[in-house]
């Protein structure tokens, strides 16, 4: 019978794999693969649509002129001016992440409005106007959106058979994990309603996990990530706005 070491084993493909997609608004970080989990988090109702933010209503009926008017309107690029304020929002959020705020403010004065969606989920241009209302009373003149997706990836190692001992078995690692994250970013003019969508730079991590210390590595590599996507987002935000 052929046998294996252990350092061996760690270099054997995958047995089995699983991929898992989930907002990073929904709730924290969940190791192995495991489904959503929003009923964790009571205050996850959902994500804000293209449409809530840009104001436009999908079940209105748009006309071959409206859209020939639009496109002949000429507008100027969309910018920023470091120190003007800024209304700073995340999808599916009560409020945007702290580590997000920290990194803008160190640009942009910022004021924070819910990301949580309004009337279950159903796209209202209305929503958008309110928003830009609601800014405008504040005194500023852009608004910005920002959806964030997070993947999970993982794959079980050879080693996942190894179980000697519960206590070996428990500390060898049996899982390769890989995370990812994705941003999306809406600029908005308040007094206009005119809008820019991008994506910054995708951030990813893989790493070998054991069941003893999962969770714990997992949210590391989930923090570390988020972390690097938050920098990207703020650094082109930069880039593409600011004279």
């Amino acid at each position: 019978m052929r046998k294996f070491t252990i350092p061996a084993l760690l270099l054997l493909s995958a047995l089995s794999g699983c991929t898992t997609q989930r907002s990073v608004s929904s709730s924290e970080y969940y190791p192995g693969g495991t489904t959503v989990r929003t009923g964790d988090n009571l205050l996850y109702h959902g994500e804000l649509s293209e449409f809530d933010v840009l104001g436009i209503d999908p079940g209105t009926e748009i006309t071959e002129q409206e859209i020939a008017a639009a496109a002949s309107d000429k507008k100027e690029r969309l910018r920023l001016r470091k120190g003007e304020p800024l209304l700073l929002i995340q999808s599916g959020a009560m409020i945007p992440e702290q580590e997000m705020i920290e990194r803008m403010e160190k640009y942009f004065p910022v004021s924070v409005f819910s990301g949580v969606p309004s009337q279950g989920n159903k796209a209202d241009a209305s929503y958008a106007k309110a928003l830009r209302l609601a800014a405008a009373k504040a005194g500023i003149d852009r608004i910005l959106v920002y959806w964030g997706m997070l993947e999970t990836e993982t794959r079980d190692l050879a080693t996942k058979n190894v179980s000697w001992v519960p206590i070996v078995g428990s500390v060898i690692p049996d899982q390769t994990q890989v995370i990812r994250i994705r941003l999306k970013v809406a600029l908005v003019d308040v007094k206009s309603g005119q809008w820019e969508i991008f994506l910054p730079n995708v951030y990813e991590d893989t790493a070998n996990t054991a069941s003893l210390d999962r969770k714990i590595s997992g949210q590391q590599q989930f923090s570390q990530v988020k972390s690097k996507v938050y920098q990207a987002a703020v650094e082109s935000i930069l880039a593409r706005y600011v004279k």
